[in-house]
């Protein structure tokens, strides 16, 4: 018993090391295990999840000839990328927000449409890239989680008053900035919330190297995969192309001035230093001009105690009235189940894709004045009758729900960095990477 004894405790020994030692033909084998690197909050990162990451970005980086950053470098902003994902992953789970296979199912699906392939295609494709099925519907079930979360936390929280959309469309017609569209490069030094002087110091420091590498000539892409603490950063800090007003305003004032190629002098945010490329611009809109219809209609709804059939027999008599000389609006106050019928169906000035397409295609066919036959919609049956069409600028309107997107888009951005920010400082996080190779 003293001997099994000692054997298991040389065998737990050998466990929390780290190595199981075996013998096999006569030679001794080391295999390691995996290990923690990361602990944050309720949850750990793993050696080999790291691993796992490094070896998709790292393919993905090749593939589109992104020159791979410096190991350690590569390392360092993937495993914050991990330990952000985790805290966020974490979020959802404590709140309840999920993602069943069905909805997983359908999204590969279309993944896989887009790429013109079916899912058993796809899965071979994904097989020869090196990536396993099981792993690649684990990385797309959280990347839905995580915008989820994000439009739930942050996206569904933002207000945009009336106001600030009068302030947008002014400052656009004033400054000409919000009709030209930026390509923009970007790489961000990250400051604390709370940074103290040697804090800003060290960000400075960081950011004129990057600086200097830029003016010798190194690749934007291959300073931001080395420099960058962006979510991009790997991306080679590619923002992709935005409106004028959909980039934060320190950003617009930094880079319309720019001729393309140029970069920016360092700015400033609350959440650090940001060096900012041009890379491409291109500007102008033109008047918008839209086909609308005045129309109105009677609507027999369906429901549990109104089937089809008997709404389409009740719509056949209106019609047979209608036809026989029935005033439109009397009939519509008296029998349409729409909240249009105190006005006798009258929908006003209609705009294209303001009605489900079996309305408007029936709509779009008729002649000034002319009533349609019964026609069906998921909402039940309806006649209906143009009154008048005519061609309008909706330039406005369409100027204010433009204005109104993109202050959205641009305080989404803001705000989901500021609360990135806020919960990774707030998080518990300890790393145990140093000594991992």
């Amino acid at each position: 018993m003293t001997l099994l004894k000692t054997i298991l405790n040389l065998f737990k020994a050998l466990l929390l090391s780290g190595f199981i030692f075996g013998h096999m033909a006569g030679a001794a084998e080391v295999i390691k295990m995996d290990r923690i690197i990361a602990v944050v909050d309720q949850n750990v990162i793993t050696e080999q999840e790291l691993a796992d990451r490094i070896k998709t970005v790292s393919a993905q980086l090749e593939k589109n000839g992104t020159e791979l950053p410096p190991q350690t470098i590569l390392e360092k902003q993937i495993l914050e990328r991990l330990i952000v994902d985790s805290l966020q992953l974490q979020m959802a789970a404590q709140t309840g927000l999920k993602v069943d296979d069905t909805q997983l199912d359908k999204t590969i699906e279309r993944i896989a449409a887009q790429n013109k392939l079916s899912v058993d295609e796809f899965k071979i494709a994904l097989e020869k890239d090196g990536i396993s099925i099981r792993k690649f519907r684990e990385d797309i079930r959280n990347e839905i989680i995580i915008s989820r979360l994000r439009e739930r936390e942050v996206d569904n929280r933002l207000t945009i008053s009336e106001g600030e959309v009068d302030n947008y469309l002014t400052t656009q017609a004033t400054s000409g900035g919000g009709q030209d569209e930026f390509e923009v490069s970007h790489i961000m030094i990250r400051t604390p919330e709370d940074a103290s002087p040697e804090d800003l110091q060290k960000a400075k420091t960081k950011t004129q190297a990057a600086l200097k590498q830029l003016a010798d000539g190194t690749a934007f892409s291959k300073v931001s995969a080395a420099f960058s603490e962006a979510p991009n950063a790997l991306e080679g800090g590619a923002m992709g192309w935005r409106k004028g007003d959909q980039m934060p305003s320190l950003f617009l004032e930094a880079v319309k001035t720019l001729q393309v190629g140029e970069v920016a002098k360092p700015v400033r945010s609350p959440n650090g230093f940001h060096i900012l490329k041009l890379t491409n611009k291109r500007g102008g809109s033109s008047t918008l001009v839209v086909g609308q219809t005045h129309a109105r209609h009677i609507l027999i709804k369906t429901s549990e105690v109104m089937s089809d059939k008997e709404a389409k027999r009740k719509m056949d008599g209106i019609k047979e009235r209608l036809d026989n000389g029935g005033k439109f609006e009397a009939l519509a106050r008296q029998f349409s189940e729409d909240g249009s019928a105190n006005s006798g169906g009258d929908l006003g000035w209609v705009n294209p894709g303001d009605t489900v397409p079996q309305f408007e295609k029936a709509m779009n066919e008729l002649k000034i004045n002319e009533i349609s036959a019964p026609v069906q919609s998921p909402f039940g049956w309806h006649v209906i009758q143009v009154l008048e069409r005519r061609q309008q600028d909706m330039s406005k309107e369409a100027a204010r729900l433009k204005a109104r997107q993109e202050i959205r888009a641009r305080k989404s951005e803001e705000a989901y960095q500021d609360w990135i920010r806020e919960m990774r400082d707030r998080a518990f996080v300890e790393l145990r990477i140093e000594d991992k190779f």
